[in-house]
């Protein structure tokens, strides 16, 4: 079968309708969800092709590749590895942004209002950034998250 445009997503619908789906997720990582041609199986075993159009952006946790009936296609992103960086205070943030600033990392942001419960800079993770951290004594937390968007590169000249 060949997706060519996402259907929805899961949050959209009611849990009554959830409820109701035989879900078979296909599942993505921070690259694959960028990519808008591209074949993948799904975890019932079924290949999918993905021929989206060329305005596509990225594929998002919970968005409903196909659907019939009560059968669904349903794209589940991978959790990446990330550390959490929480600085304690401007000066640590500006100190963290200081130091790491110059590696041009692919980083997300989040207030306290965020599934981390505080403001906070997350990116992949890295041993170097981690020892980083560490040496400037900022906390921080490695885990397993998925990502509400995924990683892209910070765009940049000099």
């Amino acid at each position: 079968m060949i997706i060519t445009e996402i259907s929805g997503n899961l949050a959209d619908l009611t849990e009554a309708e959830r409820d109701g789906l035989n879900i078979d997720y296909a599942v993505f990582d921070n690259e694959s969800r960028l990519k808008r041609v591209q074949r993948v199986t799904t975890e019932g075993g079924n290949e999918v092709a993905l021929r989206l159009s060329n305005d596509f952006r990225e594929l998002y946790d919970g968005d409903v590749l196909q659907r019939e009936g009560e059968n669904a296609v349903v794209a589940r992103m991978a959790a990446s590895d990330v550390l959490v960086i929480a600085p304690a205070s401007i000066r640590e943030a500006l100190a963290v942004a200081h130091t790491l600033g110059n590696r041009h990392l692919q980083a997300q942001f989040f207030g306290a209002d965020s599934e981390f419960g505080k403001e906070v800079m997350v990116v992949r993770y890295d041993h170097t950034v981690e020892h980083t951290l560490e040496h400037l004594n900022v906390a921080f937390s490695r885990g397993e998250h998925v990502m509400p968007e995924a990683f892209r590169h910070a765009e940049h000249s000099h």
